[in-house]
């Protein structure tokens, strides 16, 4: 099996790619348009400069040779989204070539313009282009995948690094756009414009039964209907000399100066693949709980301002995968989701390591920090959540515990010593979890002879 894909990103600029209209924003169809981005004779395009700083910052994350030297092309088609008959794209030399991300190879990264939206209702067809212009970027592989949960996995990681660089235009996972090409043995078939991992996946797992059971003969592009679960036949293969490819006459060349490269280069910042490799190198952590913690912008940063402040990274680690991100997912919600005061956070765990706090309060608290911020000092006070030491005190209600529960006792007496673990509970239950655990269990031993 070979699987190659074509990712289109469309970058959060503020212009369109080579106008001033606003890429967001007013969404009555047709509202963020102009002559130049409906294509009216005489129209010339200006480049929007910071596209292309954009264009350039993610191949060089992608690890692609920069072409210094660079120009548009007009490629040539007619489809109604397609006011000029033709769209601004790069062809013959893209912005970047021979890259790598996460084992695949990239072929190239081009920037080019979208199209305008088609709107479909009943029998009639209708056009917004307030699309039309925004800025692309095209990410072409190597068919390097194996299978299509390979795509799904490089996607997400490829949708985080977009999302450190700050150069995706991002709802959800849904929003990404791809074309998909898979061949087992025959023809390769391309699936058009399928949107979201989830469809990306579904689509290359139909085709790869489809091909398994009648192996393409011609080369086919296909689209992808996630309702029914198949692909449909769109048209034989174009190839590329159908486009009818030439320079685009009113725009420059593109030089890159070495100057610009270096400047860019400073602006990328530290990456998930290379913060995961700093979390397993630093703080020797498991490689799952590195990417996880890497591979989330919000939660990375969170982790990094908890070391930062004196908290173990063993323990930030496991407080904020298992605790954090499991309370939130009960919720069904995501970091992104809720605001959450990093300070008040860091008191929580900092409490919790200088065992001034049971690990069940700050669990507690961090819940309660979830839903609302608050002052955690006051509030630790005010409702006395401190760890409780005394002997005396956690004595009563040891003895209170051992009382109400004989029938355990009788067990544990039998040699049964793992029910030792719900009087630990049921003390902790009646201190209201501020009792210490230490000293609750050495109280239980002495009152219940146990060594």
């Amino acid at each position: 099996m070979k699987i190659g894909i074509e990712i289109h990103v469309q970058l959060n600029t503020k212009t369109k790619l080579f106008c001033s209209c606003p890429n967001y924003g007013k969404d009555e169809p047709n509202s963020r348009t102009c002559y130049i981005c409906l294509g009216m004779p005489g129209s010339k395009p200006v480049l929007n400069k910071e596209a292309l700083k954009k264009a350039i910052k993610v191949a060089l994350a992608l690890n692609c040779k920069i072409n210094k030297e660079t120009f548009f092309s007009r490629k040539s088609y007619f489809y109604p989204d397609l006011v000029k008959n033709f769209q601004i794209t790069q062809y013959e030399i893209p912005i970047g070539i021979e890259g790598n991300f996460e084992g695949i190879r990239i072929r190239r990264l081009h920037l080019e313009e979208d199209p305008g939206a088609l709107i479909h209702k009943g029998n009639i067809c209708l056009i917004d282009y307030n699309r039309s212009g925004i800025p692309l970027i095209e990410i072409v592989t190597e068919p390097d995948f194996k299978s299509p949960n390979e795509v799904r996995i490089f996607l997400r990681k490829l949708i985080t690094m977009l999302a450190y660089l700050d150069v995706y235009y991002r709802k959800d996972e849904s929003t990404l756009k791809a074309d998909a090409n898979i061949s087992l043995g025959g023809e390769r078939v391309e699936i058009k414009n399928i949107n979201g991992l989830k469809e990306i996946e579904r689509a290359l797992d139909y085709e790869m039964i489809r091909q398994e059971k009648e192996v393409p003969q011609a080369k086919e592009t296909r689209r992808w209907d996630s309702e029914k679960g198949k692909t449909f036949l769109m048209r034989t293969k174009e190839s590329e000399e159908d486009y009818g490819y030439i320079f685009e006459p009113d725009l420059p060349i593109i030089e890159i100066s070495e100057e610009e490269l270096t400047s860019l280069k400073k602006e990328i910042p530290e990456l998930n693949v290379d913060k995961t490799n700093r979390y397993l190198k630093n703080y020797n952590l498991d490689k799952e709980t590195a990417e996880v913690l890497s591979n989330d912008i919000k939660l990375g940063a969170l982790y990094d301002f908890s070391i930062s402040n004196g908290i173990n990274p063993q323990m930030a680690a496991k407080w904020l995968r298992r605790d954090l991100l499991g309370f939130l997912s009960y919720d069904k919600k995501e970091l992104k989701d809720v605001n959450i005061n990093d300070k008040h956070l860091v008191e929580i765990l900092k409490l919790v390591q200088d065992k001034t706090i049971t690990d069940k309060v700050g669990k507690e608290l961090l819940l309660k920090l979830i839903k609302k911020d608050y002052d955690v000092i006051k509030h630790i006070e005010e409702n006395k959540l401190r760890i409780v030491a005394d002997e005396k005190h956690l004595r009563k209600s040891c003895e209170e515990a051992i009382n109400e529960n004989k029938e355990s006792i009788e067990k544990i007496k039998s040699g049964d010593y793992k029910v030792l673990n719900f009087l630990i509970g049921e003390v902790m239950r009646k201190t209201k979890g501020v009792g210490k655990p230490e000293i609750i269990v050495k109280i239980l031993k002495q009152l219940l002879n146990i060594k």
